[in-house]
């Protein structure tokens, strides 16, 4: 199944009253669950092999792990990754990561790599600035809509 196809199942189903949503197609299908707005479950099944991965909503208790969050907000403009997948900062393992933190990057330019599904998808700069802070570490799992990049203009 396209990975487009599962992003706008997702977005479809963040948008409607639905709680659950499952789509077969031929050998796959894919099972979205939401619980209160929030995706809990997102499944997909290939012939012979399961895919389970499950999004875990970390909740602030004390004041003072609030105040650490607040303090850790960044200005600049953010680059979201386009799709669910892992994440990796160079084109191969042995190779430079493409950017490192103040580094400066002009629109288009290719910032990392989100496998999913086999496939390598390039995340391409939407305008120019330095890089302020990169969110994620390499071969590290990411969800649809999360910050990977923080860009200064």
């Amino acid at each position: 199944m396209d990975i487009r196809k599962v992003k706008k199942l997702i977005e479809m189903l963040e948008e409607s009253s639905l709680n659950e949503l499952e789509i077969n197609e031929g050998e796959e299908s894919v099972k979205l669950v939401k619980s209160a707005g929030i995706l809990q479950q997102a499944q997909m099944a290939a012939p012979h092999s399961t895919i389970q991965p499950t999004i875990e909503s970390n909740s602030i208790s004390s004041e003072e792990n609030t105040e650490e969050v607040k303090e850790k907000v960044i200005s600049g403009k953010s680059i979201n990754s386009p799709m669910v997948g892992t994440f990796y900062n160079s084109p191969n393992p042995g190779a430079d990561a493409f950017v490192k933190v103040g580094d400066t990057v002009s629109e288009g330019d290719v910032l990392c790599i989100i496998e999913a599904m086999k496939m390598m998808n390039e995340v391409k700069s939407d305008f120019n600035g330095t890089i302020k802070e990169a969110l994620i570490s390499n071969s590290e799992p990411v969800e649809y809509g999360e910050v990977l990049f923080v860009i200064e203009e």
